[in-house]
């Protein structure tokens, strides 16, 4: 959630500075709301103090007369009327807090400095590129390799599920695996992330700590009762409420997690339904930092160079890209996606996003440390490193070979898959 402080000092600034995102401040409604829970708040306040003199008064009359005096009596009657006065702006002012939060929790992260004017992904800045793209039009994708190979199955997923799932079986599945596993190794041996195992449940504060709701209710797959339960839609919800309602002594924190994802693609019908590209359900290992605030760019810089570090182990050509203001999440301050090559597309596609949320996030969680004495909101960035089966996608189709026919496993995880060398037709 956005620092309301920051909205009372200067407003206009912020509104501007949203605009980069597509975001229209209602400026004047939340001035008019600010102005009433300034005057709601003096006058609850005032009658606060005139009861708390009301009370010393009836003390001391008793004391001067007795307890059952006119006067005191009188007083009692004034304290009542303060009472019921009290009340009544109590419940007043608690309304327009309620229509403050409400305002508050839909308005997004305010952009860092360097995050570049922009619509949509045709205008996120390119940062770097590294390893040798192939071209080649007429390359098979996965789909059809997958099919080749007899280990990648839409049908048998269609049947059981719906569309957009996935059957694997054979080496095909012990390689999606065999990806999983080596990237823990990467993140816990060399990178010196904790590996945690969290629900692939949520509550709904889970995910308005972080920010999926109330904005993202109709991407989440909610469960079917009066829990009011959701399927997580990436680690980064459960790993970050590790966080939440909590002060720590103990930063930085590094944590890495592999879990299932799952998302109902609400409003990308027709968008990348062929193959695995685009799913229902689909599996991440995700990197997620609690650090100092004075830590936060510096945390940012690894994180970025932990993601890409799988890919150069497994020799996948890509990019990195900062993402344009129209393009960056709701509650991010910078992202920037590695996006692989995929040569059946002859373009990159994003498998990692890599944000920094400031202390966004840690201001719905009351996610905090101490400092000099002092409780601070704590920053919290997340990554995938990476999505595996955007990762299986890259090494389908940027290690095939006899025309989709075979495909080289790549060095890194030979020695997950027992020393086998290639993935050939049966």
């Amino acid at each position: 959630m956005i620092d309301p402080k920051l909205l009372r000092a200067d407003i206009a600034y912020v509104a501007n500075k949203l605009k980069i995102k597509g975001f229209d401040l209602d400026i004047e409604l939340f001035l008019k709301l600010e102005k009433n829970r300034k005057t709601l708040q003096s006058d609850y306040e005032s009658i606060a103090s005139e009861r708390n003199a009301n009370a010393k008064a009836i003390g001391k009359t008793i004391a001067e007369t007795s307890v059952n005096s006119e006067a005191v009596e009188q007083l009692k009657k004034a304290g009542e009327d303060l009472k019921s006065k009290s009340s009544d702006l109590e419940s007043q002012l608690s309304l327009v807090k309620e229509e403050l939060d409400s305002l508050l929790e839909l308005i997004p992260n305010i952009p860092d400095d360097s995050v570049p004017a922009g619509n949509d992904e045709a205008d996120n800045q390119l940062i770097r590129e590294w390893g040798t793209i192939k071209t080649n039009p007429d390359s098979p994708d996965h789909v059809e390799i997958g099919l080749q190979l007899k280990q990648m199955d839409f049908e048998i997923a269609s049947k059981i599920t719906g569309s957009r799932f996935v059957h694997l079986n054979g080496s095909l599945a012990s390689l999606h695996r065999a990806i999983t596993q080596f990237m823990l190794d990467t993140h816990i041996h060399e990178h010196g992330y904790e590996e945690v195992y969290v629900p692939y449940i949520v509550n709904s504060a889970s995910l308005w700590s972080t920010g999926q709701l109330p904005k993202f209710e109709d991407d989440q797959f909610k469960l079917d009762d009066d829990r009011g339960y959701y399927l997580i839609p990436t680690a980064e919800v459960p790993v970050t409420n590790i966080m939440r309602d909590r002060i720590t002594n103990d930063l930085p924190l590094r944590y890495v997690a592999h879990t299932p994802c799952f998302r109902s693609e609400a409003g990308s019908y027709g968008k990348d339904t062929r193959g695995m590209i685009r799913q229902h359900q689909f599996e991440k290992v995700e990197l997620v930092h609690f650090v100092e605030a004075d830590k936060s760019w510096e945390t940012f810089d690894q994180l970025v160079t932990h993601a890409e570090n799988i890919l150069k182990k497994l020799e996948l050509p890509y990019r990195v890209v900062n993402l344009c203001g129209g393009d960056l999440g709701f509650s991010s301050a910078k992202t920037y996606d590695l996006e692989v090559w995929l040569p059946s597309q002859s373009t990159y596609r994003e498998i990692s996003s890599c944000s920094n949320f400031l202390d966004f996030q840690a201001r719905r969680m009351k996610a905090r440390y101490k400092h000099n004495g002092k409780v601070e909101l704590l920053h919290t960035l997340n990554g995938s490193g990476l999505a595996v089966g955007r990762t299986l996608i890259a090494i389908m189709e940027n290690y095939q070979c006899d025309n989709g026919k075979a495909i080289a496993i790549p060095d890194v995880l030979q020695k997950y898959m027992n020393g086998l060398k290639k993935i050939s037709c049966s």
